[in-house]
Formats: structure tokens, sequence, C-alpha cells
């Protein structure tokens, strides 16, 4: 039975999340019907994150397996032409090693988050950014952000359903640029916490605005409290732009269409 691995990219705004639910329509749940509609075979996809509600993507990854071989290429272009009109695109497709697993080969996780810092709202990157309209001090932030790098206990950045085994996570990566009316953060680790991201990047807002100094990042981090915390960025904002695995996990070839590609991750 081959598997496939597939690189997928969708506007999070009109679904109820990746994962497949009982009411609304999910990502998930548009992809499957899309393989079962060219393919005629039920499927059930794993993904690299379950982002949320609203939550985008632009390198969100998932694998399934198919019945008897089919030509990468052909999958993609079917599975596009199925999906219409929602707004998801798989823009890679490849073979994959049999024992290639989405999830749990994952190696790291990249996610971006967009803030448009600007007294005029946003209208072509509506429900795209988080508008904040007052000045913020993206170079507090940046100093703010490096309390959090390292493999810390991040209770306080955890959302109170979060079902992982153990806050502690190692965060690679929390880089805050500004350019021209946005700030961007970007944030790379093996795994997150349930609204880690979206949890930190509330809080540098707390930090650009002068109600944090930088060191209280460090305070609110040390107090292993989710009382803590700042605002929890919305969903909006947040994008899954990228998933790393190990050479070997991906190994299979296989066509390409674009680019040739702990316990519980978000």
């Amino acid at each position: 039975m081959p598997r496939y691995r597939i690189t997928i990219e969708y506007d999070g705004t009109p679904f109820v999340g990746w994962q497949r639910q009982a009411e609304g329509v999910s990502v998930q749940g548009a992809l499957e019907e899309a393989i079962h509609a060219f393919s005629g075979e039920r499927v059930t996809l794993r993904a690299a994150g379950r982002t949320d509600a609203g939550v985008h993507a632009t390198g969100q990854v998932a694998h399934f397996d198919l019945e008897r071989p089919r030509d990468p290429f052909r999958i993609a272009a079917a599975v596009n032409f199925h999906l219409r009109p929602h707004p998801v695109a798989v823009v890679a497709c490849a073979e994959a090693a049999a024992d290639f697993d989405a999830r749990f080969s994952a190696t790291s996780r990249h996610y971006l988050y967009r803030i448009l810092n600007r007294r005029a709202p946003p209208v072509l990157d509506r429900e795209r950014v988080w508008w904040v309209s007052t000045p913020l001090d993206a170079g507090a932030m940046a100093e703010a952000a490096l309390h959090l790098i390292g493999r810390h206990d991040f209770t306080t950045f955890r959302a109170a359903q979060c079902q992982a085994n153990s806050p502690l996570r190692t965060l690679d990566q929390l880089d805050v640029t500004a350019s021209g009316d946005e700030i961007e953060i970007a944030a790379s680790a093996r795994s997150f916490l349930h609204h880690q991201v979206r949890s930190m990047v509330g809080s540098l807002k707390y930090v650009g605005e002068g109600k944090w100094r930088p060191s209280d990042m460090a305070r609110a981090l040390a107090a292993r409290d989710r009382s803590t915390c700042g605002v929890v960025a919305p969903a909006s904002g947040l994008y899954l732009v990228g998933v790393g695995y190990a050479a070997r996990a991906i190994a299979g070839g296989g066509a390409n269409v674009g680019d040739a590609g702990d316990d519980v991750s978000w």
C-alpha cells in the first residue's frame, strides 16, 4: 500500500480547524473528501500539526495511504480540482517511505505570526494579521523574546485545555523583526504546546506597548502560572510555514508539484 506525503496551503478563516469535527468544515475533512472524490478510497490524513480554527498554513504536511500506486503529480492535480471552492491547495506531493509519519517523523515545526501595526485597519489582509493600532516597540519585543529561548517549563504560555503530558518544551527560535507597518514573529521548535505561540505573542505585545519591561517576560515564564500570561493573540495572524524532517524519514522519491517539500504537537 503506497504512502504519499503532501504539503498543503490553506486560509484557515472558514474552517473549524485542521481536525475533522462533528460539526463544521475542517481542513482535514475537505482534503479527505477531495481524495475520495478522485480515487474512490476513504483515507485518514495525519498532519504534522493540528492548527486551530482561523490559523493559516503555507507549509502544513500530511500523509495518507492509497490501495494502489498513483502518479504524485496527478494526485495533486486531482485533489486540487475537487477541493474547489475551499481555500486549500496541495502545493507538493511525493511518494513517502512506508514508515514516514507526518506527525511523529517531524523534527521541527516553524510558525510565523504577523502583526499589522498602524492606525488604519487591514483591508487586503483582513483575517490574516493581528491589527494593533497602538505603536509597538519591536526592539523591546525582540529583547523580551530572548528570555524564552531554550528548554523551559512553558506552563505560563499553555492553554488550560492542552493535552500534552509535560509543559517542558525547547524553543529554538523566537525572532521579532519589523518591516514597514508589519511586525513578524518567527517561532521554531520540535513541538509546541496548545496556544503556546499565540500566548507568547500576546505577552510580547504587552512589552511592545510598554505595559511590561523585557525582563517581565522572564518573570512570567518563571512563574509557571497561566494567570501571569498576557493576552492570547488571535488566530488570524498565525501561520504554520514549515515542518522539518530528517532525510531518511522522507526517502521514497516521486515527482513533486511546486517544490520537489514530543507527545502533542501544534
